[in-house]
């Protein structure tokens, strides 16, 4: 089934401040385009980044160059509906699973990615451990920033239960301005248009709109008994899994303590609260998790 959508014109995206990166693209269900950033691609050793909401690829500028320069292969996709990738315009196009199995043919399917060391923030954790739970053999390590894998059985803290009645209704979505509340850091003109550019208009926003309200917030989510299924396999894994929340975080602040308790993986490794950080701690301290996480990989080899 195809599905309509629209497509950012590639002028957007020019002059970005160090986001020099080529782009790639995949067609992927519903003969959608998906971008995605692929550097170093002979590494077998591969870093997965995955992004969230209403974030895209720009988020990660500041911690590719750590792994790249390590000669790491960097995988860094743009969800359906974010950053370079294809924008249905519907936000009944945009669902839990779909956005899984966007994702799940890009890396698996077509890329046969292997050797993954992942990080996830945000709804990256909601897709990226999901994907864990199923390919489990694909991955070698997984940190978790600021993400967790929602069941709908604990009740949404008030902060999150605000944003989402917020985004789905706000008009205009200021997608730059969400960006620059949810950081410590006063960012730049020019970066804060980075975080715009995938949005010409109104009408580019649907998914962007719509991903707070598709996180499982009941029992009766349909994605609530598959992520209760997730964590029955996340619970048995032994792949070495290090949490880097931050600081100034007021949704997912003690949610680590949930991955240090059930992941057997877990047990044992380096965690740490990165000091002045907001939810999007890629943007406020990219640097350093990636130097942290780089250590940590290093030390488990």
């Amino acid at each position: 089934m195809q599905i309509k959508s629209l497509r950012t014109p590639e002028e957007r995206f020019e002059n970005l401040p160090d986001y020099p990166f080529a782009p790639n693209y995949a067609t992927v269900k519903g003969d959608l385009r998906i971008h995605y950033l692929d550097i170093n691609p002979n590494s077998k050793n591969v870093v997965l980044l995955l992004h969230g909401e209403p974030s895209w690829s720009f988020l990660y500028r500041k911690m590719i160059p750590t792994f790249s320069a390590e000669n790491y292969r960097v995988i860094v996709p743009d969800l359906i509906g974010f950053g370079k990738s294809d924008k249905p315009i519907q936000m009944e196009d945009y669902t839990y699973q779909r956005h899984l199995n966007w994702i799940e043919e890009l890396l698996f399917d077509q890329l046969d990615l292997k050797n993954i060391h992942m990080f996830v923030q945000d709804w990256g954790g909601l897709i990226g451990l999901r994907l864990l739970a199923k390919h489990s053999e694909r991955f070698t390590t997984v940190t978790a920033g600021n993400t967790i894998l929602p069941t709908g059985e604990q009740e949404p803290n008030e902060a999150f239960k605000k944003w989402q009645a917020y985004s789905k209704v706000a008009n205009p979505f200021p997608v730059g301005n969400i960006i620059q509340n949810a950081t410590t850091t006063d960012l730049s003109d020019e970066v804060v248009a980075g975080y715009n550019a995938p949005y010409p208009d109104e009408s580019y926003k649907a998914g962007a709109k719509i991903f707070p309200s598709l996180v499982p917030t009941s029992k009766d989510d349909p994605a609530s008994s598959d992520n209760k299924k997730a964590w029955g396999i996340l619970s048995q894994l032994q792949i070495p899994f290090l949490t880097l929340f931050s600081d100034k975080d007021p949704i997912m602040k003690g949610l680590e303590r949930v991955f240090q308790s059930v992941m057997p993986g877990a047990k044992g490794q380096p965690h740490s609260i990165i000091e002045n950080g907001g939810h999007f701690l890629q943007e406020d301290q990219g640097e350093e998790i990636a130097k942290r996480m780089l250590d940590w990989m290093k030390s488990l080899s």
